[in-house]
């Protein structure tokens, strides 16, 4: 298995714990486990961190499809370097520091999602360029 692929499971794993995170935080508000065992007729207010997490995990949504494919590509292709073993991890790790930051309400979020443009884009260059 290439690295692109392993850092691809640890991407799909930060998916689904960033789920768990954001279908989690709510809980915290009263009222919300009667809201939630209720047919949900009304909106709940889950407050503004929790808001956050779910959109930084829609916004991950938008990311990691292209993601995948784009490191499949490489395996199917046999394609695999420096560049795109560190993009691979450069677009992880940003993934994971740009829940946080968009939790907290940081403007550093949109440099930590250009990044991982970044990261995607030197698996990109690997993919049409080398090898």
């Amino acid at each position: 298995m290439t690295v692109e692929l392993q850092v691809l499971v640890f991407a799909a794993l930060w998916g689904l714990l960033q789920i768990l995170i954001a279908a989690g935080a709510p809980a915290l508000k009263p009222g919300y486990f009667q809201w939630n065992a209720s047919p949900r007729d009304t909106e709940f207010d889950t407050g503004p961190v929790a808001g956050r997490m779910r959109r930084a995990y829609q916004n991950f949504l938008e990311t990691f499809p292209i993601f995948a494919v784009i490191v499949i590509a490489l395996a199917f292709a046999g394609k695999s370097d420096d560049v795109s073993r560190l993009g691979a991890h450069v677009y992880l790790l940003a993934r994971v520091v740009y829940f946080p930051a968009y939790a907290l309400g940081s403007k550093l979020r949109s440099a930590f999602y250009l990044l991982s443009l970044v990261g995607l884009a030197m698996c990109v260059w690997t993919y049409f360029f080398q090898g």
